[in-house]
């Protein structure tokens, strides 16, 4: 079975989020379970010069973008056993940054249209499924129907589609269709591409490709609903059938306390290990050192999605506890200067770092007793995962993801490894929070149980992958 995924993004090359977490991990596991797996993805002038460096010329032809026809190299290498190709165009991808440009629809029309034209040019390789991510990729399943038919290396192709964040969709001006994408009028249709007035690159994807995905079986279910659908709840309800949930796993080798070169002491001695990487998070965020108060950590974007207006309502009553807690991050300005604000008022109780640091991430992950992630809605989630690998407890809403990762603690049976509460209410999250935060104070023995059950439970990405397996021999 050869199977090429294509992404704006996957680590070490790029990363901007989860879905290049996600992408630098699932190939490998795919590999070793024998798959011959491929991954294309643009090059980018930002990719470390050290990977650059290891790059091979492949080919260049043109590509049709409307009626443009533009250069392509294509590049290549192989990392961690995975054959990695890069579209290579300057024009469009020597920018400082991987999205936000204001030709994003064109950058993306090509290398969708790139890729296709790419599998021409790599000998000996000719996928059985095309597995896209997210709206960057989008319009491959309704090109490859659309211009590629008729052609013999094309036409058994079957496609799979992940939507890593329904939020984002890639909607554009309507004449985008015709002068960027080189459809005609016939797909600017409220059945097809056409939304509010403009063209929505995601839909092409829900309309045309053969199977459906995204990172969590509970997310899979909710946007399907008005409140989580982002106004495309009716098409997935009508592709339901083609439609399912597999939850994103973990790298467990950069993830791993046993061998972590970030944090101050490896996890050989559970409570040992703990008590030492929280003194080390202590020091290095100027916080006094204090074993017999609870750690709070949070890492995290500083926006709505995350949960980060909930906090605003109550951390006064959180900082009110005996706690302490670190935040990493960075997001809107009205939520940074709000840390600001109580990192002034509670210096002894509160550090902020508003940046992202992978170290001290890791250093977090390690060091803090309680992890709060009490998001608006949320795909699939890493950093519960990653926390709960470190013996440190979420705190969570039960949602998407995290709804499938996190059960909640059960006093009666002692079941469970974190907590969480249902309801988007910032006072269901505080009591939440004192719940765990009493639980921490006055049974160490369970709470003791409470962190191994974390630490078991298994998040790695052998399951996921196999279960995109099941989904890849379904169609072949």
């Amino acid at each position: 079975m050869k199977i090429v995924l294509v992404t704006a993004e996957a680590d070490p090359f790029a990363k901007t989020g989860g879905l290049g977490e996600v992408l630098g991990s699932l190939p490998a596991f795919l590999h070793k379970q024998g798959v011959d797996v491929r991954v294309i993805m643009p090059k980018y002038s930002t990719i470390p010069e050290h990977l650059q460096r290891e790059f091979k010329h492949l080919a260049h032809f043109d590509v049709q973008v409307a009626w443009r026809q533009q250069y392509c190299g294509l590049e290549g290498m192989v990392y961690q056993g995975v054959h990695y190709y890069f579209i290579d165009n300057e024009y469009y991808f020597s920018r400082s940054q991987v999205y936000g440009e204001y030709d994003d629809a064109e950058r993306f029309a090509f290398f969708s249209r790139a890729a296709l034209e790419s599998l021409i040019h790599i000998p000996g390789f000719k996928p059985d499924i095309i597995h896209c991510h997210d709206w960057h990729t989008a319009l491959i399943p309704l090109m490859l129907k659309e211009f590629y038919s008729r052609e013999p290396l094309y036409y058994p192709i079957k496609t799979v589609f992940t939507i890593h964040n329904l939020k984002y969709q890639g909607v554009f001006a309507g004449e985008v269709l015709s002068d960027i994408v080189g459809l005609s009028t016939e797909y600017y249709s409220e059945e097809a591409l056409e939304f509010f007035g403009g063209v929505n690159f995601m839909k092409a994807a829900l309309l045309y490709a053969d199977r459906i995905t995204t990172v969590s079986p509970t997310y899979a279910l909710e946007i399907q609903n008005p409140f989580y659908g982002e106004q495309l709840d009716g098409l997935l309800r009508t592709r339901s059938e083609s439609l399912s949930g597999i939850i994103n796993g973990i790298d467990y080798e950069a993830y791993d306390p046993l061998n972590d070169p970030y944090i101050a002491m490896p996890f050989n001695n559970f409570p040992l290990a703990k008590e030492e990487n929280k003194k080390h998070l202590q020091t290095i965020t100027g916080l006094p050192i204090r074993g017999d108060r609870a750690l709070l950590g949070m890492v995290s974007r500083l926006v709505d999605q995350k949960g980060v207006d909930l906090l605003a309502h109550v951390m006064e009553e959180i900082l009110e506890q005996e706690v302490q807690m670190v935040i990493l991050g960075t997001g809107e300005n009205r939520y940074e200067e709000m840390l600001r604000y109580f990192a002034a008022k509670y210096p002894e109780k509160l550090a902020i770092r508003l940046e992202f640091s992978d170290k001290l991430a890791h250093e977090i992950y390690a060091g803090a007793d309680i992890f709060l992630m009490p998001s608006r809605f949320e795909p699939c989630g890493i950093a519960q995962m990653i926390a709960m690998r470190y013996g440190t407890i979420p705190v969570v809403r039960e949602t998407g993801g995290l709804k499938d990762t996190v059960i909640p603690y059960n006093e009666i049976t002692g079941s469970g490894n974190g907590f969480s509460f249902v309801n988007y209410n910032a006072h269901e999250f505080l009591f939440t929070v004192q719940h765990a935060l009493r639980l921490y104070k006055l049974d160490k023995k369970v709470w003791s149980n409470l962190c191994q059950t974390a630490m078991e439970s298994d998040f790695s990405w052998d399951r996921s992958a196999n279960a995109y397996i099941e989904i890849y021999e379904s169609l072949v």
